[in-house]
């Protein structure tokens, strides 16, 4: 199971998300057959904005991140709700360059610095709420964190981690977004940050058997946490045929005629690469 813990520590001023998500990356690498960069990277993308999904404030409230930094990844996209639960995909699920100067798999350079995260709130209203932040690392934690900052004036730790077995299985993935209240002490996020680097690596952590709540203890040992819920997140598709049909019909009359001279189309989903198959009677009963 993945799931995510909500906490807080020191009476409020420290908002904590922890995020244990093997299972939901493992999905992710199973359905768009990643190799192990690619795993590396759609995998935090996809821990950070289960997360961030979590943050929504309404039901009905949607997240889209994308980034793209020039990089041979292309294209990272992840789609999340307020339940917490994501879908994504990556342009090129093949990128494997070599190991980096650390002997760490390279997300950085595979999805490139020169470019931007995209972070698009789509909370009801008239026009989705949408802001964007360069690029700093493509290593996704610190963009994400750079991003909470600069737009929405959160200090923020974010760790993102994934751990990527020998025969390219998921070993261990997670991620935890640590966040300064307004008037906590500017102190105690020097200790948070001291402690986040003092401890073994994240991803180590939970390929070694740790828990959400182990990991969170040995954080906040003595600061007060209080783990108030863990919830249930996972990898979920929620295309339909009635969904792809919509969007075709959504294109318009004209759209649709020049469909219709075409052989019998399919159209294949990119989150879960499920195929739809429309007739030429298909097209014809849409333009009706």
């Amino acid at each position: 199971m993945s799931y995510i813990l909500r906490a807080t520590a020191k009476g409020g001023d420290v908002r904590i998300f922890a995020a244990i998500t093997t299972e939901m990356v493992e999905k992710a690498r199973a359905t768009h057959n990643l190799s192990a960069t690619a795993s590396a990277a759609l995998g935090r993308f996809l821990t950070a904005g289960s997360i961030m999904g979590l943050m929504l404030k309404s039901k009905e409230d949607t997240l889209t991140l994308t980034i793209n930094g020039g990089g041979e990844a292309g294209n990272l996209v992840v789609v999340a709700n307020s339940s917490g639960n994501v879908k994504g995909y990556i342009s090129n699920p093949f990128v494997d360059p070599p190991l980096n100067n650390k002997g760490k798999l390279d997300v950085g350079g595979a999805i490139g610095i020169d470019g931007t995260l995209n972070v698009i709130k789509d909370l009801g209203l008239k026009e989705p709420y949408s802001s964007q932040v360069p690029i700093r690392t493509g290593e996704i934690g610190d963009d994400i964190a750079y991003y909470f900052t600069v737009s929405e004036q959160t200090p923020s730790a974010v760790v993102v981690g994934v751990q990527v077995d020998t025969d390219l299985s998921i070993k261990s993935a997670g991620g935890l977004i640590i966040q300064m209240m307004p008037g906590a002490d500017p102190l105690l996020a020097d200790l948070i940050t001291y402690r986040l680097e003092e401890i073994p690596q994240l991803s180590k952590l939970i390929g070694d058997g740790k828990s959400g709540e182990d990991i969170l203890n040995m954080l906040f040992d003595d600061m007060d946490l209080k783990i108030f819920e863990k919830i249930e997140v996972g990898y979920v598709c929620d295309c339909s045929r009635e969904r792809v049909e919509r969007a075709l019909i959504s294109m318009g009359r004209e759209e649709l005629e020049s469909i219709k001279e075409e052989e019998d189309i399919e159209i294949q989903c990119h989150f879960c690469n499920t195929k739809y198959s429309f007739t030429k009677k298909d097209i014809e009963e849409m333009i009706k």
